[in-house]
């Protein structure tokens, strides 16, 4: 899928932020459609589905909340990145277990909404099956051998460090929740606590510098992301 096909809908109250989407996202070969409501948005969806959608959360009709729950009930298949204040963290955490794919903090550098917008579309179109090896700097996880590797050198894990380090593999590049990991983790929603420690000891483990991380990234108040390139 090259940028030229890739149909964007931006769905914002705000006239400046959609001319700016707009023109960022046009000149980076992206075509763009706006939306000023979450009514227009869900006609303009039905006429024409979109590769990618990014959703603001202060909509004038319709909570983006809501608008988010009723595509996602409806399975649509295409990735949707929310936009919102970094001061909203609960409302951020809502749409990520809704069914976002990623969200992006207003204001927002245009490159860093353009990598995010890839990385949403990449997953997207990835197969179910996982890649046997994953590298991102000097990073290696075998996902097949269960072996983890930094600078040529094998790393040993705990089976709940390797569980929490593969869950932020098999989603590189996007956040997830507290929630998100605890579940699938541990089988249940127990203290964040917990979480918190075992991060700490996985920085330990792969961290250069473990309070200056390169690869598991704090998204504060929300989760964790494992950046892609470290």
């Amino acid at each position: 899928m090259t940028h030229a096909t890739v149909k964007i809908l931006v769905v914002d109250d705000e006239p400046p932020i959609r001319k700016l989407l707009d023109v960022g996202l046009s000149s980076q070969g992206f075509t763009i459609k706006g939306a000023p409501n979450a009514h227009s948005a869900i006609e303009m969806a039905r006429a024409e589905v979109p590769d990618l959608a990014l959703l603001d959360l202060g909509l004038p009709d319709m909570g983006g909340h809501e608008l988010l729950a009723k595509w996602r009930s409806e399975k649509v298949a295409f990735p949707i990145i929310i936009l919102s204040s970094r001061t909203d963290e609960a409302g951020i955490v809502r749409a990520l277990e809704l069914g976002a794919d990623d969200y992006v903090t207003k204001p927002f550098g245009m490159n860093e909404l353009v990598a995010r917008i890839r990385v949403a579309l990449r997953h997207r179109l990835q197969t179910q099956g996982e890649e046997p090896v994953f590298t991102a700097g000097e990073l290696s996880v075998d996902l097949v051998k269960r072996i983890v590797r930094v600078r040529g050198v094998e790393v040993k894990m705990t089976p709940k460090e390797y569980d929490i380090l593969r869950l932020l593999v098999q989603h590189s590049g996007r956040v997830l929740t507290h929630r998100f990991i605890l579940e699938k983790v541990w089988g249940e929603i127990t203290d964040v606590q917990y979480l918190r420690v075992y991060v700490r000891q996985l920085r330990q483990k792969i961290e250069e510098s473990p309070d200056q991380p390169r690869y598991i990234l704090t998204e504060t108040g929300v989760g964790y992301r494992l950046a892609e390139h470290g």
